[in-house]
């Protein structure tokens, strides 16, 4: 796991290469080990490198061909690459290094772009080809590993995080697009950026740049399956091999010359990880954080089942509120774009005490996702499939308006989710689908911003308007939106922050491929969600896993804002502060505010939380830097 940076210029002179050593420092966190930088006439390229596999010296980057005409950096891991190595090794390819990395560009140099359908594993890569004057920039298939890029018609900036495009000195203008969209989602859709003028390379997609042609092309090579007819196999014999997908998929992330672990939370996906990787790995590391001041919160008695079941050397972290509130600047410090998903604290916690005895970590993302393990997933398929009841429902809204509730308590929980449900019962699958990812209403949201007006929102239509009859395709919206925008970008900021790796075996494409071949009935019915992860693993896993109720991994952060964080709302949300910015309306914050305070705070605090994030980056990065938005 490494961090990439890279600046191509398309002008004689090509001034901007300079910038390309202050942007690789400013990616050192993701990589601690080795630093490396590369410059040509018209390229630049940097690494910030994490060693996991061959930690030698020799294995450095940018790493070159034995002929010098290629140079490669590589953010990620290439899980299958030994095979590729001894194929290559009796076709007569000789290696230096023990590393996937000098694999990789062997299999480009043979290939070309179509190398990538042999990789299994995550990243984000480019290639430079002096000979032909070209550059080839690709991400993984699930977008596990992130590539943001600035292009004009001078030069293209590319880099793992948007701090190292700042620091090659992008323009830094403010995208309301995006910010609305932030507000209703309290994430940034995995296409958007807050900085106008900066893409995200999408999920299993390249760019090709010719220096001569000055062209940029842009090819997807990777879609998440849409099949037409679903196969035909029996259901156990469908539980059978989605076991062994992915075992196979766990084992090939158990990899590593370096320790490694896993995250146990208590929950079905990371007990499933678990339960694979010890039958491969003895005294298997595990790591698990609780709550010792909200019982509400914290899952670790589940995870400590899990552990002494398979006897894994595990650690856990009871952590009291103090504990998180004190890193809470740390985060707001390493986010380079706002990402208000409150649950990024604990991850940042966990990850920060698991890299204290591994490097790397597997975890279950994506599980709930691709399998139909949402309380909205459950909504959905009772509003599809069972009418009256989804109409009685529905008809206590009137009962329930005005008594929103919170997510902080079970009681106000439920409140909240039975109100969510009556209202998204009235709207088309489409819309329904948007409410029920979003924390805000769009009206809501297009009110906080001052002299806002939104124009077609294209990314909530590309979302919504592939909603059909097939209740698959809300699970592959979630994989295209919530999974992509934002489970991954909270486990890659959080844990690149601590310099940890994080491996995801349930998004090994040979696992998301057979998930999306398989009709939903095997993933959700009127009993169970992700019915197939809990018949494949039923008769391995302790029976209390079984039987409990979901639980996020959140933080309390309703309480929180109201005593120990509210001098930053204070602080970031003040009148005086936000009439002077003129981002957004002072009076829709201050009704905000009063809502929190209020008897019925509803989502006010995730809404609240995701104003302090905003302001906390736009301090940092537009006002301490006295430009404009």
């Amino acid at each position: 796991m490494c961090g990439i940076a890279g600046i191509i210029s398309f002008r004689e002179d090509a001034q901007e290469l300079h910038r390309i050593d202050e942007a690789t420092d400013c990616l050192a966190k993701r990589g601690p080990d080795d630093r490396g930088v590369f410059t040509d006439k018209n390229v630049a390229l940097g690494h910030r490198r994490l060693s996991i596999i061959d930690t030698s010296h020799g294995a450095v980057q940018p790493m070159s061909d034995a002929t010098g005409r290629y140079q490669i950096i590589f953010n990620g891991e290439f899980f299958n690459y030994a095979g590729y190595r001894n194929l290559l090794k009796e076709e007569g390819v000789s290696f230096r290094t023990e590393s996937d990395t000098e694999v990789l560009l062997a299999l480009y140099i043979k290939h070309g772009s179509s190398f990538l359908q042999f990789v299994n594993g995550f990243f984000a890569l480019a290639i430079y080809d002096s000979k032909e004057k070209t550059v080839f920039i690709a991400r993984d298939r699930m977008g596990v590993k992130p590539l943001l890029y600035y292009k004009n018609s001078d030069v293209l900036f590319f880099a793992s995080e948007m701090k190292a495009l700042l620091a090659m000195g992008i323009p830094r203008s403010l995208n309301k697009q995006a910010l609305y969209q932030y507000l209703q989602l309290n994430y940034i859709p995995p296409s958007e950026s807050m900085i106008t003028g900066v893409e995200k390379l999408s999920p299993g997609s390249f760019l090709f740049i010719n220096l001569t042609e000055q062209s940029i092309k842009e090819e997807k090579y990777y879609h998440l399956p849409e099949p037409k007819e679903y196969k035909k196999l029996n259901y156990n014999n469908a539980v059978q091999h989605f076991h062994h997908l992915l075992d196979e998929a766990v084992q090939r992330r158990l990899v590593s010359d370096v320790p490694l672990g896993a995250f146990l939370s208590g929950g079905l996906d990371s007990s499933v990880i678990v339960a694979l990787a010890a039958r491969h790995v003895k005294s298997f590391n595990t790591f698990s954080i609780g709550f010792k001041d909200d019982a509400h919160f914290d899952e670790t008695s589940f995870a400590s089942l899990v552990a002494d079941k398979f006897k894994t050397n595990h650690h856990v972290f009871k952590l009291q509120s103090d504990d998180m509130l004190q890193c809470i600047t740390d985060v707001l410090d390493y986010i380079d774009e706002p990402f208000a998903d409150s649950s990024a604290l604990n991850v940042y916690i966990l990850s920060r005490e698991t890299r204290k005895h591994v490097t790397v970590a597997l975890s279950g993302d994506g599980a709930d996702e691709m399998f139909g393990g949402y309380r909205k997933h459950r909504a959905e398929w009772i509003i599809r499939n069972r009418k009256v009841y989804s109409a009685m429902i529905s008809s206590a809204s009137t009962v329930l308006s005005g008594r929103e509730g919170s997510r902080h308590s079970k009681k106000g929980n439920r409140y909240r989710q039975l109100h969510r449900f009556a209202e998204g019962y009235k709207l088309s699958r489409g819309d329904r689908y948007w409410q029920w990812c979003s924390i805000t209403g769009s009206h809501k949201a297009a009110s906080l911003i001052k002299d806002f007006k939104h124009a077609a929102d294209e990314v909530k239509s590309a979302i919504t308007s592939s909603i059909t009859s097939d209740f698959n395709s809300v699970l592959r919206a979630d994989m295209n939106l919530v999974l992509t925008g934002d489970m991954l970008v909270k486990v890659d900021q959080m844990s690149m922050a601590n310099s940890l790796e994080v491996r995801n075996p349930f998004l090994d494409y040979e696992v998301v491929n057979y998930a999306f071949s398989l009709p939903s009935d095997y993933k959700i019915n009127s009993k169970e969600q992700k019915k197939i992860v809990r018949d494949a693993f039923r008769n391995e896993l302790p029976e209390e896993l079984f039987t409990r109720s979901k639980q996020g991994f959140e933080i309390p952060l309703l309480r929180w804002l109201k005593t120990s964080l509210h001098y930053l709302i204070d602080e970031l949300l003040d009148d005086e502060l936000v009439i002077n910015q003129g981002v957004f309306n002072v009076s829709e914050v201050r009704t905000l505010k009063e809502q929190l305070h209020s008897d019925h705070p509803g989502d006010a605090a995730a809404r609240i939380w995701a104003l302090i994030v905003f302001q906390y980056w736009y301090k940092k990065y537009f006002l301490v830097n006295n430009t404009g938005s």
